[in-house]
This record gives C-alpha cells, sequence and structure tokens, in this order.
C-alpha cells in the first residue's frame, strides 16, 4: 500500500470518529418547562439528576490540606 493512499485512509477514519464523536456529544440545550407536569415544584428537565445531600468527609479535608502543604519546597 502508498504512503498516500494510507494517509488517505487515516484521514477518512479520523474524520469518522470525529464525526461520530460530534455526534454523540450531548449538551444542555435551551427547552421550554412546562408548569404542568412539576405540580408546583422547581422545573427541571427531564435530564436532570437528582443530587444527595453529601456530606464532606473532613478526614479527607485534612488529608487533601496535608498533601498540598507537602508539596511545597521547603524554605
Amino acid at each position: 500500500m502508498k504512503l498516500e493512499m494510507a494517509r488517505g485512509l487515516f484521514l477518512v477514519g479520523a474524520l469518522g470518529i470525529a464525526a461520530l464523536a460530534l455526534a454523540a456529544w450531548e449538551q444542555p440545550r435551551t427547552q421550554v418547562l412546562s408548569a404542568v407536569q412539576s405540580g408546583g415544584q422547581c422545573l427541571l428537565p427531564r435530564v436532570a439528576k437528582a443530587s444527595v445531600a453529601v456530606k464532606p468527609d473532613h478526614e479527607l479535608l485534612l488529608f487533601m490540606f496535608g498533601m498540598s502543604q507537602g508539596m511545597r519546597p521547603q524554605s
């Protein structure tokens, strides 16, 4: 196989993968929300996920602080 043909096939494959990735990319888009579906609650799009209350892990925060302090050069 000639080098030009290999380059052309690679370019076509790369463009195909890029087009597939672009088609699969899901970005938030503007949409009209109806008050009928929510029943008096805050309006959310259907793709929104309910968040669970998260409690901070103080040991992890202390570990992260210690790691950031340990990365400084000692003077």
